[in-house]
């Protein structure tokens, strides 16, 4: 499913009453109706009372036609206008003077101590303030107003996205209403789908509001959210080698983990040969727990890392793969940083940069500009720091610009790993994960997600695909992890165990995990 910016919506709403002759008035009917809906389906109206509050915009507009549905279906409801009616215009204007001529109670409001008797009584609250236009810090009577309905436990339906989000970012401009259930409007919209605000949406529904669907499908709309992909099924008459060959080039002697979990995770997902190129001192323990891993030990240096003195023997062996991992835990030792920024050159095949690899390339960036074959980089939010020498709370406030940018300048697929994890293209296309869990934030979970990538290359995925195939996959397995297990505790090999019932699940159970964003987004 396309997910738009605000400007992007505002667009749409354009072209769909210019083009497509949809009058405004419908839209907002529509938009209403679909917020009914969801109440009557989660709430119900007969006999309950309800506070709606409203703004001056096209969302109070919006909500002055809840207030109407809900009133001739048998609900009692209360409105609140805050702003000055005489501000209202077009449709808004014109739902205002509809319910004004119903026995509706309307009031505007100029003190928060006028909704607390309302509110107290009320079964449920309708947020139709802001939307999505908001541009500046909620504060006065809007700040007083939010806190008292987050403060109250009352049921809360948001029209479009909870007052106080920013639609684009998803961020709190200083205040936010928290609602259980959020109806968004022709498409979700970045500030929906991006912590925190989709955590403050509550369960997000969509509907679009008779947006024709190639208005919706535009290209020119390049995010998304990453809908799970079909993964090729195994034939009957078949060998290891039709699986993929991945070298990982990982590990030192003080992080003995994340080559284990990179290398073993490849196999875990599908793949068919992992070789792990790692110091020739700690081969003999990792093969002592991953004895299916075929082992390609290297020289090393004294403090137990990779010596530049292997890089022949790596540039040898990468081409007798189809994928290539760098980094994970292969230490900050400058010696390995130099062999890691020189391999990474000269490999003539698809490379994934992970970890302390990163770090190195960070270093000089153009490596990753220069390189020929297809890169995949994933970084955390402090290696995306790095990469990009920008703030790390300015890249959390501007995660989609900052990764499109960043995707097009390397010519490199990024995946910005964090809660709904970010998969960006060269080409600007940027992807949203849904699956995924906090118990995942744990040592070792990133090493689990590059062997899942490089898997789904290996099962003929495309590089494009397995990035973002290799992402849900990781997510859905820690799910799978967090229904048995509980979230607290979760570590890496709990992931990793699960990764194999997530590749059956999706196989088995592709068109229900796709039909609502994978239980994140459910269609009015």
């Amino acid at each position: 499913m396309k997910v738009s910016t605000v400007g992007e919506m505002r667009d749409l709403d354009r072209r769909a009453v210019e083009e497509f002759k949809i009058p405004e008035m419908i839209l907002m009917e529509n938009a209403g109706e679909a917020v009914y809906f969801v109440i009557h389906n989660e709430c119900g109206i007969r006999g309950k009372a309800f506070l709606i509050l409203c703004g001056i915009g096209n969302n109070g507009g919006d909500g002055f036609v809840v207030a109407r549905k809900l009133h001739s279906n048998g609900g009692r409801v209360k409105v609140f206008l805050l702003g000055d009616k005489e501000e209202l215009k077009g449709s808004a204007k014109e739902n205002f003077d509809i319910i004004s001529s119903l026995h509706i109670e309307i009031e505007r409001l100029t003190t928060v101590d006028k909704i607390k008797s309302s509110l107290h009584y009320c079964d449920a609250v309708v947020d139709a303030i802001f939307g999505t236009g908001l541009t500046r810090d909620v504060g006065g009577i809007y700040r007083e107003v939010s806190e008292l309905i987050n403060k109250s436990q009352r049921l809360v339906f948001s029209v479009d996205i909870p007052s106080g989000v920013n639609g684009n970012t998803g961020q709190i401009m200083g205040c936010a209403i928290k609602a259980d259930y959020t109806i968004t409007f022709g498409l979700p919209k970045l500030g929906n789908l991006l912590y925190p605000g989709f955590d403050l949406c509550g369960k997000l529904y969509v509907t679009h509001i008779s947006f024709p669907s190639s208005l919706c499908d535009t290209d020119s709309i390049k995010v998304e959210t990453n809908n799970p992909i079909q993964i090729p099924e195994r034939a009957a008459d078949t060998h290891k080698g039709d699986y993929g060959k991945a070298l990982f080039i990982a590990g030192s002697s003080n992080y003995l983990g994340a080559p284990y979990f990179s290398a073993l995770s490849f196999l875990k997902a599908g793949g068919g040969l992992s070789y792990l190129a790692s110091p020739d001192s700690i081969a003999p323990f990792l093969a002592n727990k991953g004895s299916e891993i075929v082992f390609v030990p290297q020289r090393e240096t004294d403090n137990g890392s990779l010596s530049l003195k292997a890089r022949g023997h790596l540039l040898e062996f990468s081409d007798r793969v189809d994928i290539v991992t760098i980094g994970p835990g292969l230490s900050l030792n400058e010696e390995t940083q130099e062999l890691v920024r020189e391999v990474s050159k000269e490999i003539r095949r698809p490379l994934i940069i992970d970890g302390d690899g990163i770090t190195a390339i960070s270093r000089n960036i153009d490596i990753v500009k220069e390189r020929r074959e297809r890169t995949i980089l994933t970084p955390h939010l402090g290696e995306m720091s790095r990469i990009t020498e920008m703030d790390i709370g300015e890249i959390q406030k501007n995660r989609i610009p900052v990764l499109s940018r960043t995707c097009k300048e390397l010519n490199a697929y990024i995946i910005l790993k964090g809660a709904h994890t970010l998969i960006g293209y060269p080409d600007g296309h940027i992807f949203i994960n849904m699956s995924g869990n906090p118990g995942m934030a744990t040592a070792g979970s990133g090493d689990v997600l590059v062997g899942t990538i490089a898997a789904m290359f290996g099962l003929d995925l495309s590089i494009e695909d397995s990035t973002r195939m290799g992402v849900f996959i990781h997510g859905m397995a820690g799910d799978l992890a967090v229904r048995d297990i509980g979230a607290d505790g979760i570590i890496a090999g709990d992931i990793m165990d699960y990764i194999p019932e997530a590749v059956r699940y999706c196989r088995e159970n592709f068109a229900e995990i796709t039909k609502d964003i994978y239980g994140s987004i459910y269609t009015v």
